[in-house]
């Protein structure tokens, strides 16, 4: 059995927050590797504003030569929204015996039970939430029965069960958002030092994030 985490996000752009979190989650956790999955259509926000060609070639630039970080375009081959337990249910046919153990943030976490078919989640996959400073998992209310009816605080689990469990894990959280990022880019200061150098050229040849005139 394998131990596959899955990271999802719209990318708009990828930086360095996102790439940390990944390598420390892979590293503590023991996954075989990191999956990032860019969205094409997310649900719960805007559409992003950059092209799926060149977020892919913006996550490209930033996984290469990282072992175990994966680029995965299945959310970009649907059609429709790009709903996380269709994700999951395409992963677990690709990977059936494996473990699957899907990345979200406690603040996305929070709203799961506005996610689309979320009682599925836990039939195909972990959630592995990574925790930020000044968050705590919630205690009271449907979903905090579900933290307690499902949480381990064990990482063998993860490893040796294909499903089921929610785990917090503590990560080096880097204060960087990708709309904060499009912002500075559009003022003038720009992102390097915030991404890798690979994807700030591609941000500075493309003018992607440049001012609408």
């Amino acid at each position: 059995m394998r131990a596959i985490g899955v990271f999802g996000g719209t990318f708009d752009p990828v930086h360095y927050g996102h790439l940390r979190t990944a390598l420390e989650l892979r590293i503590k956790l023991a996954l075989d590797e990191m999956r990032f999955v860019p969205c094409a259509d997310p649900p719960h926000r805007a559409a992003p504003l950059t092209p799926s060609a060149l977020r892919v070639r913006m996550l490209e630039a930033a996984l290469a030569g990282q072992p175990g970080f994966v680029l995965d375009q299945r959310e970009l081959h649907r059609s429709g929204p790009s709903y996380s337990v269709d994700t999951l249910e395409s992963l677990r046919a690709d990977y059936p015996e494996d473990s699957l153990c899907m990345i979200v943030g406690m603040d996305a976490f929070l709203g799961l039970t506005s996610w689309h078919n979320w009682q599925r989640l836990l039939d195909l996959a972990h959630i592995v939430v990574a925790h930020r400073p000044g968050w705590r998992a919630p205690d009271t209310g449907e979903l905090g029965r579900f933290v307690d009816a499902h949480r381990t605080s064990s990482r063998t689990d993860l490893l040796h069960q294909r499903a089921g469990r929610v785990h917090i894990e503590e990560v080096t959280q880097l204060e960087i958002s990708s709309t904060q990022l499009r912002a500075a880019i559009q003022a003038g200061i720009g992102a390097r030092y915030l991404m890798p150098d690979g994807v700030w050229k591609i941000i500075r040849e493309t003018g992607c994030y440049a001012p609408q005139s």
